[in-house]
């Protein structure tokens, strides 16, 4: 599992005010139930379900990026599984309509009116898989609800339930057939999550446990039984909101962000969203490590998954077949972390 306490490197500046609210109290031993439930289906991938988690309690999105079969479906079935909210999956294909998202209005010839047939958008929990195979224009009305939260058909605004939340993966080795997003939608993704192949252990526990006594290509979820309910889904996120930050924390959150704008190897810097998703996604990481306020750590750790998908390299740093990662190392090296 990953450590989620402050390094020594990085004094742990405690707010001058740290009173914990009877809710936020509740939320801290949510969480940890909530995690170790999850551990119960994904085996390893301690950071990945970190990441995924913060954007959950933040009350943002996550894009997941990985190659076929390390577990992004399955995360998001466990999480679906664990607060007992409403499930649904759209596999993006190049047909795919924004009505097949979000919905339509259909003409009822026997009332002579119409009605509005409420799509996939309409949950909880919403995977879409391959996001990268849309078109367009699909992608965009997905977009859109994330960030309005809310559909509009046929002039009617429909508010979404809260919690809303969307895990898009898509698969960075196939480029054929795809239409990759563009930066300015990007953007609406609170974190963009890496999924690497697990290491040798972690595979191997992960064949036996999808293989032992099982038939077929059914993701093993049973074991994960309800944590909480929507409405205490809901009181989690709104507890992650009154985690305790720091002006000095806020300060370096937006120094992170700048210095993107301004980085050798950088074409395009994150913009001001880019500073209010770190301290939106530090506090759900400091609610996840078990304190009621947020340390430079907590930055330092979510910083890459908030800013990678906020920046563009340049053509010379892509030819040397390099990372934006790296870049991301450097910065965060060389940006000054607040100290007591």
């Amino acid at each position: 599992m990953t450590d989620l306490t402050p390094g020594p490197d990085t004094p742990t500046p405690a707010p001058a005010t740290a009173v914990v609210s009877p809710e936020l109290q509740a939320a801290l031993a949510t969480v940890r139930d909530l995690r170790a439930e999850l551990a119960k289906a994904v085996v390893g991938q301690a950071e990945v379900l970190d990441q995924v988690l913060c954007a959950f309690l933040a009350g943002g999105h996550v894009l997941l990026e990985g190659v076929p079969g390390v577990g992004k479906t399955l995360l998001a079935l466990a999480l679906a599984r664990s607060f007992g909210g409403k499930f649904s999956r759209v596999q993006f294909t190049p047909d795919l309509m924004p009505s097949d998202v979000v919905g339509h209005a259909m003409f009822d010839v026997a009332s002579g009116r119409f009605h509005v047939r409420r799509g996939p958008a309409f949950t909880n929990l919403l995977l879409a898989d391959e996001i990268n195979r849309a078109p367009a224009k699909t992608q965009a009305a997905l977009l859109e609800v994330m960030q309005e939260q809310q559909v509009t058909i046929e002039g009617e605004a429909l508010a979404l339930e809260r919690p809303f939340f969307c895990i898009a993966t898509q698969n960075p080795i196939e480029h054929e057939g795809t239409y990759p997003l563009p930066e300015a939608q990007l953007d609406r993704f609170l974190l963009k999550v890496l999924v690497p192949h697990p290491p040798l252990a972690e595979e191997t526990a992960m064949v036996e446990r999808v293989t032992l006594g099982r038939v077929g290509d059914r993701l093993p979820v049973e074991a994960v039984t309800q944590v909480v309910t929507v409405a205490q889904a809901r009181a989690l996120q709104d507890a992650t909101a009154t985690v305790l930050v720091d002006a000095g924390i806020i300060d370096y959150a937006v120094r992170l962000a700048r210095a993107t704008r301004e980085w050798p190897g950088i074409t395009l810097g994150a913009g001001p969203r880019g500073g209010i998703a770190l301290v939106r996604a530090a506090r759900a990481r400091a609610l996840l490590a078990q304190r009621p306020f947020v340390t430079p750590d907590d930055v330092k750790a979510i910083a890459k998954a908030c800013l990678r998908h906020r920046i563009a390299t340049s053509p010379e740093f892509e030819i040397e077949g390099r990372h934006s990662d790296e870049l991301l190392d450097a910065l965060i090296a060389a940006v000054e972390a607040p100290r007591r």
